[in-house]
C-alpha cells in the first residue's frame, strides 16, 4: 500500500494552530516557523523510502535552496526542531524529546495522549 500523506494547506492549518505547543517555539512567531514546517513536510514526501536520520543531510543542504533567503536568513540551527518535527508529523513517527517539553505536557503523553 503506498504512502498517502496530508495536503500542505491541511498542514498548515494545524500548524498554525498547534506550533505554540512546540518547545523550540517559545518567543517566537508561526510566521518565523512556516518555511521550516513546509520544508520538514515536503522533504518527508520526498525522501518517503529513507529515514530522518538518513536524509537529513540532504535536508540540511538543501534549506538554504527553499528558502532563498539573503545570508541573515534563518539558519538550519535555528529551524532543524521545526522541519524534523513536520517530518515526524506527516511520517506519523511521534517521537519527542520529553527533555524539551513541558512538565504537564510529558504527564499527558505518559497517560496515553499523543505527541502533537
Amino acid at each position: 500500500m503506498a504512502d498517502t500523506y496530508p495536503t500542505w494547506e491541511q498542514e498548515e492549518r494545524w500548524w498554525r494552530d498547534n506550533y505554540s505547543t512546540r518547545p523550540y517555539a517559545a518567543g517566537r512567531t508561526y510566521e518565523e516557523f512556516r518555511p521550516a514546517y513546509q520544508y520538514g513536510f515536503l522533504c518527508a514526501t520526498r525522501y518517503s523510502g529513507r529515514t530522518w536520520n538518513e536524509a537529513e543531510a540532504d535536508t540540511r543542504s538543501g534549506w538554504d535552496k527553499f528558502e532563498n533567503k539573503s545570508p541573515g536568513g534563518a539558519k538550519w540551527e535555528n529551524v532543524k526542531d521545526a522541519v524534523k518535527d513536520a517530518w515526524n508529523r506527516v511520517r506519523g513517527k511521534h517521537t519527542v524529546d520529553t527533555d524539551k517539553m513541558s512538565e504537564s505536557e510529558v504527564d499527558r503523553l505518559a497517560h496515553g495522549g499523543r505527541a502533537r
